[in-house]
């Protein structure tokens, strides 16, 4: 807790998955964003897929996905981020109790209307421990500050051994414009660079079907929220585009050994692309 009374989750991974220095971090992310390509749509993104593994890695995917952000600065009041629970065993949905969550860049506030509409569904509970060590939300904190500025807030969910039908429940009931939601996760892990190629075009394949049920554990480290997210969009009849698909070899790493990355788009389907 801060002297102010305010209650904020500290950072967990800056230094290590990317800049713990303010100027450092914010060059970093808006270099980034660009060089990735600039949105083509017209309609107003309701939802992205974005990586989360170290800047080095996977921050040009993920930049590929906040990009389609950049436009609606001003429209979008709040990000839904929905991540899976790397360290902590969860079964449903964990929601924090803080007011904030720190980053290097500042503060983030928590949506604490969206949290109070949500805090009471089945699949869900309120709880910091699963969020405490957690990369996946906290690695998409600084790009979604850099594309829509501090106006906007999140609601950071860490989505553990939760049916779909759960997670598309929590999703709908958040459902207004001016919010967007963002799914954290990596794709394959660890196949040599062919292999993991193979796999994660099959999961894409899946996910621009909005087919959760061809999903596996093993096609991505977000299966839990990815699914939900799926079946969210297919009740809601959502386009889908892929927007990039690489793997840490791309970006330097071991080609023998490689975590993919994917970057999707969930719009209306009003939302044609501009030629």
């Amino acid at each position: 807790m801060r002297g102010d009374g305010v209650r904020v989750r500290p950072v967990a991974v800056a230094g290590r998955f990317y800049p713990d220095d303010p100027d450092v971090l914010a060059a970093l992310v808006d270099a980034l964003l660009a060089k990735a390509p600039p949105s083509r749509h017209r309609a107003r993104p309701v939802a992205l897929v974005a990586p989360h593994a170290a800047f080095r890695f996977s921050g040009p995917v993920a930049a590929t996905a906040y990009a389609h952000l950049s436009p609606w600065r001003g429209d979008v009041a709040r990000v839904v981020v929905l991540g899976p629970a790397h360290f902590t065993p969860l079964r449903g949905m964990a929601l924090p109790t803080v007011d904030a969550f720190e980053t290097p860049l500042g503060p983030v506030a928590v949506d604490a209307d969206a949290r109070a509409v949500v805090a009471g569904l089945p699949a869900v509970v309120v709880d910091d421990e699963p969020h405490a060590r957690e990369h996946a939300i906290e690695t998409q904190l600084p790009f979604l500050i850099r594309t829509l500025g501090w106006a906007v807030s999140v609601l950071p969910v860490v989505v553990g051994d939760t049916p779909p039908t759960a997670v598309a429940t929590l999703l709908s009931e958040l459902d207004a414009p001016g919010t967007v939601v963002v799914v954290s996760t990596d794709l394959s892990h660890y196949l040599n660079r062919a292999q993991a190629r193979e796999r994660d075009t099959r999961t894409a394949a899946a996910v621009l079907a909005r087919n959760g049920e061809a999903l596996r554990p093993g096609d991505a480290c977000g299966f839990h929220p990815l699914r939900g997210l799926l079946c969210h969009a297919a009740d809601r009849d959502l386009v889908v585009d892929q927007l990039q698909l690489a793997t840490s070899a791309d970006t330097g790493g071991d080609p023998r050994r490689v975590v993919g990355y994917g970057a999707f788009l969930f719009h209306e389907a009003t939302g044609e692309a501009t030629e």
